[in-house]
Parts: structure tokens; sequence; C-alpha cells
């Protein structure tokens, strides 16, 4: 199988909506990068809903969609964060959190009721949001003679790399930006001019 460097998530954050017999269940998606970001985003909603009977939630992380998590936050177990999680699995979403604030009717739903409340909700809020492929990119920093800028430059605008701002002198740095799939043919090119150096940084 050959490897996969690309990834989907949400663009922008989103809303949803479910009712059911008295209990509304409101859910927001928000892309993320790290950890920070869910407790930010559950500190905020609890602000804005300190009445909410509860604050369920699902996320998935890293562009390899390694990393998931789900908390029922006192709904029966299995009731509320797995059917969020679910739905971002089924839809290939990663590097995302869905919150769905439940505000209790007084009827209770029993399990199958939980599960598609908390599942249509996140559905809603999915449907009203845009999907979009993202790749995986490493950062390396290029060090090189001033001599050997015409020829970088040629490499760079030959792959559409994106590049920082770059100081002058007596040598140059550049920090690009390679899709992982073309790394080791990128870097080979610009192995081949003399004195250049590349030095990973970080995989973004």
């Amino acid at each position: 199988m050959l490897f996969d460097d690309t990834y989907r998530t949400i663009e922008a954050p989103a809303e949803g909506i479910f009712r059911d017999r008295g209990s509304k269940f409101l859910a927001y998606a928000f892309p993320i990068s790290s950890d920070a970001d869910i407790k930010n985003v559950l500190n905020r909603l609890k602000s804005e809903h300190p009445k909410a009977n509860h604050h369920c939630w699902a996320m998935r992380l890293t562009p390899d969609r390694s990393i998931f998590r789900v908390n029922d936050d006192g709904e029966p177990a299995g009731t509320a964060g797995r059917p969020i999680l679910n739905t971002l699995l089924s839809r290939d979403i990663t590097n995302v959190v869905v919150v769905v604030v439940r505000y209790f009717g007084g009827t209770l739903l029993g399990v199958p009721g939980l599960i598609s409340a908390y599942k249509t909700a996140t559905e809603d809020a999915m449907n009203k949001t845009y999907v979009v492929s993202k790749t995986i990119n490493d950062v390396y920093i290029l060090r090189f003679d001033y001599l050997q800028t015409n020829a970088v430059m040629k490499i760079i605008k030959e792959h559409d790399l994106t590049i920082m701002p770059q100081t002058g002198g007596t040598s140059c740095s550049i920090t690009i930006m390679i899709r992982k799939i073309a790394v080791n043919k990128v870097l080979a090119q610009f192995g081949n001019i003399p004195g250049v150096r590349s030095v990973y940084e970080r995989t973004a």
C-alpha cells in the first residue's frame, strides 16, 4: 500500500442541533491541532452553557488519525462520546473535536434514544461545515552559499514549495515545507547542488 500523505479535517467551526422529548442537544464542531485546544473549547462552552446537564465530546487528532478520545460526562457509558466519535470515523475526519451540550427536558430517552440523539446532533453540525483535504508536510532548513541562490530557488519553484522569510549575507538560510510524499525526491535535487545542506526541523 502506498503511503497516504493526505488527511481530511474541517475548515471552520460549525454548530448543529437536535431535539427529542424536551431535551435539546447542541453540537459544536471545532478544528484543533493539540490537546490544549480541546481544553479551551470545553472551558468556553461550559462558560456559555453553565446550566446544561452534560457537555459530552469526542476528538480525533493527528494526520494519521491515531489519537482519539471520548467523554460521556455523566451520561450512561457509550451513549454519548462514542456516537460522536463514530460520526467522525465514518466521515474520516481528524484534527477535530465535537462537543454536544445537552439540556435535559425531563423525559428519559433510554440508551437507544441517547445514542441516536448524540449522533444526529453531531451529523447536523458536520453537515454545516466544510471538509478540506490537507497534506502532511516536513519542514526543512536549507543552508547554502549566496552564489547557489538561483539553483535553490529553481527547485523551490519547480515543486511549488512554501518558503519562510530568508536571510541574506555571505550565506543564506531558507525554511521550506515539502510534501511528505515528495521529500526524498526534492532533497535529492538539493543534494546535487554543491554546498547545500538540509536540516529536518519538524512535521507540519
